[in-house]
């Protein structure tokens, strides 16, 4: 009950002493009237009468509010969180204890609220993604499916719950401890699957978890758009050059088949020839491009001084000035022929950007650090900047005249060969760009 009067405390306090009173006071009159003594019977029953009904008093309004914190107990367990206790009055044991209950109550309802809600999404995530994911029993029953492993067992969620894993063909995947990377058959299609094993307890019993993932798809896929890019760039190639070539061809037939010929067809004969035999070269040499970056060879690792290999290719280039910004000393095992090249493939492009822009008297920077586990070699240039393209790892794309479209793709697969990385970023400081090469050195180096 809301109660605004005194605590509650207190107010039992005078309740029991109510109770005691009546015996109190017939004893007392008792001693003082001794005559009374010929009415003690019916002075007892009135006593014990007024004491029963303040007793029963006090008993309902100590039983009520406790009754009502039982109900309100009760419906939390039952999953009703809705209830409150409608004592506001705090201070005393009774206030204190129904305010306490009415915040569980509303954290509960929050909880469950958070609860649903996430599971919510992990229904629509599960129903969304394209990965199978599984879950059997102590038993080894199926007991749920997501719409991606429906379809992989080509088979209805209603129809394949509570079946055992025998019976749906995953047996031999739940008797794998490890991950596994295997080619398979399953009834909704066939192809290379990742297939990851866990085991999880829930309810205090032994469950599986089974996640099948179909990497032919995404391989295919990828594989896919990899031909599209690299038949849209020889495409793009062989087409500007066999244009050319079959401009002048027709040329040089309608010149010979003049009657007669011109006083200078020798000379035009000559240079439509040389146009050929240019494009024809153009041609080779982009075909030997392309056979670089096929036949890349694996690493042959040896131990080399960095700062001698970096100074020995930024004396080959002489269009421009290299400047060479000193590092940390220090020894790693890499394949020096191959990093070699894709420096020198990093430090023409800058040089080619600065002659673009500030010509032969600029300088091209070249300089290396430790960085978080790997060294990180720094090329800046003073050219126009990053190009505005997202092609520029593509092979065979380039964005120079005359340009082949491999360097920065032949760099890049020599940095990942050796677990490093490349990339291009702009100048902060000047208008130009900076490639960074990253390649991991040991702990202890």
């Amino acid at each position: 009950p809301d109660r605004r009067g005194p605590a509650f405390e207190t107010w039992l306090w005078w309740s029991a002493i109510a109770v005691a009173a009546p015996a109190s006071a017939a004893l007392v009159a008792l001693l003082i009237w001794p005559a009374l003594a010929g009415h003690a019977l019916a002075l007892l029953v009135l006593v014990a009468v007024l004491s029963l009904m303040l007793a029963s008093r006090l008993r309902r309004r100590v039983a009520y509010p406790l009754n009502t914190l039982s109900n309100l107990l009760e419906a939390m367990r039952e999953g009703d969180f809705s209830l409150r206790g409608s004592r506001s009055q705090r201070g005393d044991a009774l206030g204190d204890l129904v305010h306490e209950v009415n915040v569980l109550a509303e954290t509960l309802r929050q909880q469950r609220l958070q609860v649903t809600e996430t599971l919510n999404l992990l229904g629509k995530v599960m129903s969304e993604i394209d990965i199978a994911v599984l879950t059997f029993d102590q038993e080894r029953k199926l007991r749920l499916v997501n719409a991606a492993g429906a379809r992989l067992l080509a088979a209805p969620a209603t129809a394949l719950l509570g079946q055992s894993a025998e019976a749906i063909g995953l047996g031999d995947c739940l008797d794998q401890d490890a991950d596994q990377l295997r080619q398979r058959q399953f009834p909704g299609g066939n192809g290379r699957f990742e297939i990851r094993h866990q085991r999880f307890r829930k309810d205090g019993m032994n469950h599986e978890l089974l996640v099948i993932s179909d990497l032919s798809r995404r391989l295919r896929e990828e594989e896919q758009q990899a031909w599209q890019r690299l038949i849209r760039v020889l495409g793009h190639e062989l087409n500007n050059s066999l244009a050319a070539i079959r401009s002048m061809a027709e040329t040089l037939d309608s010149l010979l088949d003049r009657d007669p010929p011109p006083p200078d067809w020798r000379e035009d004969s000559s240079a439509g020839l040389r146009l050929i035999r240019d494009r024809a070269d153009a041609l080779r040499r982009f075909m030997l491009g392309y056979a670089a970056l096929a036949r890349l060879p694996r690493p042959q690792l040896r131990e080399i001084a960095l700062e001698e290999l970096i100074e020995g290719v930024a004396r080959l280039e002489t269009r421009v000035g290299i400047r060479v910004r000193p590092g940390p000393a220090l020894r790693m095992a890499v394949d020096p022929d191959q990093i070699e090249q894709a420096l020198i493939n990093l430090l023409r492009n800058a040089a080619e950007a600065n002659l673009q822009t500030v010509g032969a008297q600029s300088l091209v920077e070249i300089g290396w650090q430790l960085q978080r586990g790997s060294v990180l070699i720094r090329i800046r240039d003073q050219g126009p900047g990053m190009p505005l393209s997202e092609n520029l790892f593509v092979p065979f794309f380039t964005t120079k005249p005359g340009g082949s479209g491999i360097g920065l793709v032949l760099a890049r697969q020599v940095a990942e060969a050796h677990g490093g990385s490349v990339e291009l970023r702009a100048r902060t400081d000047v208008p130009g760009c900076e490639a960074h090469l990253h390649l991991p050195v040991p702990e202890d180096r």
